[in-house]
């Protein structure tokens, strides 16, 4: 018996490779040593930070997964892992240097895999995040026809005086919501088990987009930006609406005896949070904790450089709207939308 007897096609895997590095490439910043087949990823940290802190992060994108794979759509998939991991290590003011992916599958299909890691690759070139290396995993048995799985790691750098911890957040200060593009990659079980019961109405119309477009809209990237904005302004924190939606995001960098007051009335739901709410009777504080709700990342402003912020935003033509403000907290809960 051979290893492709046993579901394991090491030339499937090879061609893979071949395929892959031209989009690799275009990912790598000046940086990075040597390219892709080593054992290891090199990146010289030598010539750009003198307090170099390292900001790690891994995550994946959860069962959005089953919705891509049903739906065929394997292009932007990618998008999503490689922003769910650069905009966490962003919060606290960090820029992504380089980036691996993990891709497991039962039977390896090249043009699936081509397609994933494309997006991947140009989720990272749109980062400025180089991808350096990964691994393709085709393991027999473990999936079903046609599924495969995703993780992705990323690492950055800060100079330590410029590290955002959330000490200077001071009440008063002032939440920004910067837009959104749907339900990026969180809350997909809930997602999906309300397009299931709505009889998967891949066409419906919201808001001057089908159902299936604004479900599989890739999650925004918001790092070049943003960390323009930091070379201009003092920001004292920012947070990615991830997991646990506004009720439970933006607190993770609030220092405790404060809390946060956001007005719900201060952005429009988007369209397709709409529906999902009408269609899945969701209650309010469901939606909260659950989606973004049209919210994706958010920075916490001193309210004297609230003006040049917002004008800053409006330049880099990021949606965004003034939602809330820090208070005081005096025990109980601290989150408060209303």
């Amino acid at each position: 018996m051979t290893y492709r007897d046993a579901g394991v096609d090491i030339d499937a895997g090879n061609e893979l490779v071949e395929r892959i590095k031209p989009l690799v490439k275009r990912s790598f910043r000046p940086e990075v040593m040597g390219g892709l087949g080593g054992f290891g990823a090199l990146f010289d940290l030598s010539g750009k930070y003198r307090e170099p802190v390292l900001v790690s992060g891994t995550d994946g994108v959860g069962t959005k997964l089953k919705l891509a794979q049903q739906l065929g759509r394997h292009d932007t998939i990618g998008i999503d892992l490689v922003a769910m991991c650069v905009n966490d290590v962003l919060v606290q003011g960090a820029e992504p240097l380089f980036f691996l992916d993990y891709f497991a599958t039962g039977k390896l299909d090249v043009d699936t895999t081509v397609a994933v890691v494309g997006g991947i690759a140009r989720g990272c070139e749109l980062s400025g995040c180089a991808l350096i290396g990964g691994e393709t995993a085709e393991m027999p048995d473990m999936y079903g026809p046609g599924e495969y799985d995703l993780a992705g790691f990323c690492v950055a750098a800060v100079e330590k005086s410029r590290l955002l911890d959330g000490a200077k957040v001071r009440a008063g200060d002032v939440l920004v919501g910067i837009a959104s593009s749907g339900p990026h990659s969180n809350g997909y079980s809930l997602v999906r088990r309300i397009y299931d019961r709505a009889g998967r109405p891949a066409d419906l119309d919201v808001g001057g987009v089908k159902l299936a477009d604004a479900l599989m809209a890739p999650t925004t990237l918001y790092v070049k930006p943003i960390l323009e904005l930091l070379q201009a302004h003092d920001l004292h924190g920012m947070a990615h609406i991830t997991g646990g939606g506004l009720t439970e995001n933006i607190i993770r960098v609030i220092p405790d005896g404060l809390g946060l007051d956001i007005d719900a009335s201060a952005w429009a739901l988007p369209p397709v949070f709409d529906w999902l709410q009408r269609e899945g009777a969701v209650e309010n504080t469901e939606m909260w904790r659950t989606f973004n709700c049209g919210i994706g990342f958010v920075l916490v402003v001193a309210p004297d450089q609230l003006a040049a912020v917002q004008a800053d935003l409006a330049r880099l033509q990021l949606a965004h709207w003034q939602i809330g403000e820090v208070v005081t907290a005096a025990g109980g809960e601290r989150v408060r939308i209303g």
